[in-house]
């Protein structure tokens, strides 16, 4: 099973929950596709698009549950990114924990990857 990771707001994952898929954030509609990223690329992804942003969430999906919508493309050095080219549905992320928030801006992912 590998886990792949969205970081989203709690207000859009809310929305999501309440019509059963998630669509997608801006970024993700304007390129067409949900950006996720692994263990390894969370914490870069989390500081160099969220930095000081609090109120984000997250979401661990078992990248396997996705099929052939879900594509490994070369992104940021070269390194190959999950994108998913559909809607998600919301069942289908294992869980949503919350990201704190440290006094520097950054995010503590201690505990959150599985």
């Amino acid at each position: 099973m590998t886990l792949i990771y969205k970081i989203a707001p709690k207000s859009l994952w809310a929305e999501a929950l309440a019509k059963g898929q998630f669509d997608g954030a801006p970024v993700d509609l304007a390129d067409d596709f949900i950006h996720f990223s692994t263990s390894e690329q969370v914490r870069e992804t989390a500081s160099k698009h969220f930095a000081h942003q609090s109120d984000l969430l997250l979401i661990a999906i078992e990248a396997e549950l996705l099929g052939p919508q879900l594509k490994w493309e070369p992104s940021r050095g070269g390194a190959l990114f999950p994108h998913l080219y559909s809607a998600l549905a919301t069942k289908q992320a294992a869980w949503a924990k919350d990201i704190p928030l440290r006094a520097d801006g950054s995010h503590d992912f201690d505990g959150l990857l599985t």
